[in-house]
């Protein structure tokens, strides 16, 4: 029987929109055309490519009025923010802005007697499977590239925004990419795991749940396909004696509680230097208790439901029982708060580690923030953590954050900012997080192997 894949919508608990998802056999015969299409993509001019990804990105761009409150009905996000198109422009266009150094060849030797050089080849028919919380930015981090880079792309989209990926190969489509080269497709959890595990694509490039992480490497185990994976996440802030304190809290709050609390580098844990705490946290409680939880297609609502009733209810129950451990909950119960996917943001204290809201991800919008009495207990707890994506560090002394962070187990190390993706540094974790990297020269050399050149010319 066919599976049927639904998107419930937050707003109101109704089925927006709905596919059947393929076959085994038809999700093979994709995976047949994209790759009989791969190497008459990758003949073509780097530049044509470059221009072809480009043309689609401007594509979406032009949706854009359709797409903001699509995402409002798919996974809750206020139309008051104006989607997505900003970051997934600026990735594109600095991706293709250094396609051509990023994959040049690397020149050993060329002298009378040999030529000597790497060059950059692509996977063959590369498999996206993207994200719900930022459909549109984590898609095209791996799709602009390995499309730029010569794979072929399958795009397989989380069914909480079900819709995205028909748009995206759409807007793709009709700038003119091939429909064989840029596919999305609807797959089950059954058939994805088995295309992978029956090494029908060079790279899978994976962003979503450690558990769904895990699953994907089971079914690549003994293929030698290349994996990406960024997992889960439970990033830390620490503010520092000689920080801005207004800087800190607008930033790291912004950081816990935008989308719902529903982002990969979202703000979970705060420490605070004992000398700023009360101030910091009173800074936190005016900006959480100034935001409007509402229906996300209202103009005056900052904050809409979370994605899903259940992903509400794990924040709500780890939320209870570090209150129930002594933890302290310092937002009352808003309107809007149905019990459902509508929730309350939450700021917790008198917490520690032996609670779950410290320790497991949240993904929600509750943020705990403990005193630190130095920098020595800081690194201890923000390395207390199975995960390893960012670390947000606040301090006026650059050298100070440089030497923290190079203790920090981490992906990326932030100085007075959070929460942002920057497309020429690797977007990368350690620990639970995952392993790989995407965007920068590095994302590209993800997306490519090594193929070595070693040519003795003939000499009389």
């Amino acid at each position: 029987m066919t599976q049927v894949l639904k998107c419930i919508s937050p707003i109101d608990g109704s089925v927006f929109a709905e596919r059947p998802a393929l076959s085994g056999e038809a999700a093979r015969a994709a995976v047949a055309r994209a790759s009989k299409a791969q190497k008459a993509w990758a003949e073509r001019p780097l530049q044509e490519r470059v221009d072809l990804v480009m043309k689609g990105v401007a594509r979406i761009g032009e949706m854009n009025d359709e797409i903001v409150p699509e995402l409002a009905h798919m996974m809750g996000r206020p139309v008051r923010y104006g989607g997505e198109f900003g970051g997934f422009n600026e990735r594109a266009s600095y991706m293709a802005e250094i396609a051509e150094r990023a994959l040049a060849p690397i020149n050993i030797e060329d002298s009378a007697k040999f030529r000597r050089l790497i060059k950059r080849e692509p996977h063959g028919v590369v498999l996206i499977i993207a994200p719900w919380n930022y459909p549109y930015m984590t898609a095209i981090n791996g799709v602009a590239p390995a499309l730029i880079a010569g794979n072929t792309v399958l795009l397989k989209h989380a069914t909480q925004t079900l819709l995205v990926g028909e748009r995206l190969a759409r807007a793709f489509h009709e700038a003119g990419v091939p429909e064989d080269v840029f596919q999305n497709v609807f797959l089950d959890h059954d058939t994805t795991s088995g295309l992978i595990a029956d090494k029908s694509f060079g790279f899978v490039n994976f962003t979503g749940s450690v558990g769904a992480g895990q699953a994907i490497e089971r079914a690549a185990a003994g293929t030698f396909t290349g994996v990406g994976l960024e997992l889960g996440g439970k990033d830390p802030g620490y503010v520092m004696e000689d920080a801005d304190v207004q800087a800190a809290a607008d930033t790291l709050i912004d950081g816990a509680m935008f989308n719902s609390g529903q982002c990969c580098c979202g703000i979970e844990r705060i420490y605070v230097h004992e000398s700023l705490f009360d101030d910091f946290l009173g800074r936190a409680l005016e900006i959480v208790n100034g935001y409007t939880l509402g229906n996300p297609l209202d103009q005056a609502s900052t904050m809409g439901p979370m994605a899903h009733v259940r992903f509400a209810e794990l924040v709500r129950s780890q939320t209870a029982e570090a209150v129930a451990a002594g933890a302290k909950a310092h937002i009352k119960t808003f309107a809007g708060d149905d019990g459902g996917a509508y929730l309350t943001p939450q700021i917790l204290t008198n917490v520690d580690h032996t609670m779950r809201v410290m320790r497991e991800e949240s993904f929600g919008p509750v943020v705990g923030i403990m005193p630190v009495k130095s920098d020595e207990e800081a690194l201890a707890l923000m390395n207390d953590s199975d995960f390893g994506l960012t670390a947000s560090l606040w301090t006026q002394d650059v050298e100070r954050a440089e030497r923290l962070g190079g203790a920090i187990d981490t992906g990326t190390v932030f100085l007075n900012r959070a929460d942002y993706l920057d497309p020429a540094l690797c977007w990368t974790g350690c620990k639970s997080t995952g392993k790989g990297g995407s965007l920068s020269e590095i994302g590209y050399h993800n997306l490519t192997r090594p193929k070595s050149y070693h040519l003795k010319k003939v000499t009389q």
